[in-house]
């Protein structure tokens, strides 16, 4: 079955590092931060991209040889800010996934799912994670700020997996 990809993706940011940072658990992930209502899907970058190649050519192959090196990605994302009504941003609430990468060189774990659940659907056991582990958040950039006040961060990879599966347990 066909799934059209509109509020689709789930992205949560765990501030502890799970026990398996490549298997993380229905709980680990559930009581991290749900950052898919908080980022913009218009620059949202959680992707793999190009790796790294260098050249492996042996004697007897004629033409170009190449090998595939290190993986690379392609990882940051702006949040749209959220203030409590009393004043000051809504650190507990929904301003809680920017709250928790605003510093330069924060280490969070992050997880996404892209299938046919909503994005506002809680992790299961079993549910596929497309690109998920530890990042570090660089300094905050102020975007354009026509609509809502948003802050752009880059992240850097520091042990990124791909095609994981939630597990089941706490």
């Amino acid at each position: 079955m066909k799934v059209l990809a509109d509020g689709k993706l789930k992205w949560t940011l765990c501030t502890s590092e799970p026990a398996d940072p490549g298997a993380p658990t229905v709980t680990e992930l559930n009581v991290g931060i749900e950052a898919s209502r908080q980022t913009l899907v218009s620059d949202f970058n959680f992707t793999n991209a190009a790796s790294a190649t260098f050249e492996e050519k042996p004697l007897a192959v004629k033409g170009q040889s190449m090998a595939l090196g290190i993986s690379n990605y392609d990882l940051g994302a702006t949040f749209i800010r959220e203030f409590d009504p009393e004043g000051g941003p809504d650190v507990s609430g929904d301003d809680a996934a920017y709250q928790a990468v605003k510093a330069k060189g924060t280490t969070v774990w992050a997880y996404a799912r892209e299938n046919e659940k909503d994005s506002t659907e809680p992790w299961e056991a079993g549910d596929e994670i497309y690109l998920g582990g530890e990042i570090l958040s660089d300094a905050p950039a102020r975007v354009n700020n026509d609509g809502n006040i948003k802050r752009r961060v880059p992240f850097l990879p520091v042990d990124m997996r791909e095609n994981l599966t939630v597990a089941a347990g706490s």
